[in-house]
């Protein structure tokens, strides 16, 4: 039986494309020279023309500290001066909901306590719940700086479930990525897979248990495994 819920942020709790275009936009126009631009716009992964994140981009799945370091030498800064502007950027970035967050995960508490694992830094993260109005609704919030490591590894996933007290198995791992679900797996979580990032049913489907539209469907989803 499902007793606890672990969502990943970018890509599942918001909709990754429609949230991050700007902000990747004003990290490259705050970041690069003219000179840089389109040096830093590939190391992101990043097509600032289109506004579409580039198949492989390290902004799908790497921490703030890997796409920092990518960054820095692309616009000569040291990675903490990448990192500083990121946070900066990212914590006042406009979040796009996947779905109503509020009423969805007022729905799921009643499975069990919620979690947040994110490759973000946790203030930015914090901050994104904060003005989402759903903050309160978290019983574990984590980022790749928080001490736990970051995904895939299970770090993040077994703090959740050392903290809420509740068994890895009986733990939903959400996410939008293979690098939520391989982490899923080496904590022994189940994974479920949501199609709200950039990554497509075929490349989740092999790692998941269920890859499902959106988070929305999660409550029914739990319900009939049961």
């Amino acid at each position: 039986m499902i007793e606890a819920i672990l969502f990943d942020k970018d890509g599942t709790l918001f909709d990754f494309e429609a949230t991050w275009t700007a902000p990747f936009r004003a990290f490259l126009d705050a970041l690069a020279t003219e000179g840089q631009y389109a040096g830093a716009a590939a190391a992101l992964g990043f097509d600032p023309v289109s506004g579409r994140i580039l198949p492989g981009s390290i902004a799908v799945a790497g921490t703030s500290g890997e796409i920092a370091r990518a960054l820095a030498t692309a616009v000569d800064r040291t990675p903490d001066e990448v990192l500083a502007v990121m946070d900066r950027v990212g914590s006042t970035a406009r979040q796009v909901e996947a779905v109503p967050l509020r009423p969805c995960l007022t729905a799921l508490r009643r499975v069990g306590p919620l979690g947040l694992v994110t490759n973000d830094s946790e203030a930015p993260a914090r901050a994104h719940l904060q003005d989402a109005g759903v903050i309160d609704l978290f019983d574990f919030i984590a980022g790749f700086d928080s001490g736990f490591g970051a995904k895939p590894g299970p770090g993040q996933l077994l703090g959740f479930a050392e903290a809420v007290g509740v068994a890895p198995g009986a733990t939903v791992m959400v996410g939008d990525s293979r690098h939520d679900l391989i982490a899923a797996e080496a904590a022994g979580m189940v994974p479920v897979a949501v199609l709200t990032g950039t990554a497509g049913e075929a490349e989740l489907a092999p790692l998941a248990e269920v890859v499902l539209p959106d988070i929305g469907h999660l409550g029914r989803w739990i319900e009939a495994r049961r």
